[in-house]
């Protein structure tokens, strides 16, 4: 049975009283850990009962377990094996040195050798490697153009719109109204650049997922009784250096990091 998309689904379900009872510090906190599923909706003290019931069943972890993590690095490391990695750093206009291939993924450095063995000091999540190897394999290193467009205007991305909208852009919505700080924190440990305010929005903030992989996100905050918004966009050239599908797993994958950051920060 399906199970929550994102801690917010869950957050909802909650008083948001912050009682404590449940021995995490907030109840966003208390959702995050039923998405991981070190918590059950029932051991909120307070939720009704009804709730429990209605939802109960939907719960499950989510996230890539050790041993899901273990096989997708294993498949990871068979395919970069089975490539050139200096004929791909030169395609991407990434450096190649030591027999190993280094790029940019949020800010920060991961080098890659011949048998696929990942050097970085970012966590690896099982969502990254998707996307990594696409770039890797795929990507043409394009630069970026400086035009931005939605997702659903990307050539492949019309029909896969209405789940990139719910998990990426509204889920992403989500953890800005509920978390303050959210866009300053992607500054800092990501290495987002806050720039001119694009399609008059408040917030206009870019982050580079990886080194030729621009994205833009908007975001409107609620005033005079409207409701926020956030957008998300996409360099013109995106398709050329990933894959539609592995787009949506770089938005869908940052709600998660975020999600993971809330938690640890008691939000």
């Amino acid at each position: 049975m399906a199970g929550f998309n994102n801690a917010m689904e869950i957050f909802k379900l909650l008083d948001k009283s912050n009682c404590r009872k449940c021995n995490l510090p907030t109840c966003l906190a208390f959702a995050g850990a039923v998405l991981q599923g070190r918590k059950q909706l029932a051991d909120c003290p307070v939720i009704p009962q009804d709730i429990v019931k209605q939802y109960g069943s939907q719960e499950k972890v989510r996230s890539t377990s050790d041993r899901d993590l273990e096989n997708i690095l294993e498949r990871f490391k068979s395919t970069i094996a089975a490539l050139d990695l200096e004929t791909a750093a030169r395609r991407l206009g990434e450096p190649f040195k030591n027999e190993r291939l280094t790029l940019k993924m949020l800010g920060k450095d991961v080098t890659i050798d011949a048998s696929g063995n990942i050097y970085t000091d970012i966590h690896v999540h099982g969502w990254m490697l998707g996307p990594l190897l696409n770039y890797i394999a795929k990507g043409q290193g394009q630069p970026a153009s400086g035009t931005w467009l939605p997702y659903r205007e990307l050539k492949g991305g019309k029909t896969r719109y209405p789940l990139f909208e719910q998990r990426g852009e509204k889920a992403l919505k989500h953890i800005a109204d509920t978390y303050p700080d959210l866009f300053e924190d992607m500054i800092h440990i990501f290495n987002g650049r806050q720039v001119k305010n694009h399609y008059e929005s408040d917030i206009s903030l870019v982050l580079h997922p990886l080194s030729r992989f621009p994205i833009l996100i908007c975001y409107w905050k609620p005033e005079d009784g409207l409701a926020s918004d956030l957008n998300i966009f996409f360099d013109a050239n995106a398709e050329e250096n990933l894959h539609i599908d592995m787009i949506y797993t770089i938005a869908a994958g940052l709600v998660v990091m975020f999600e993971k950051l809330a938690e640890r920060h008691g939000l």
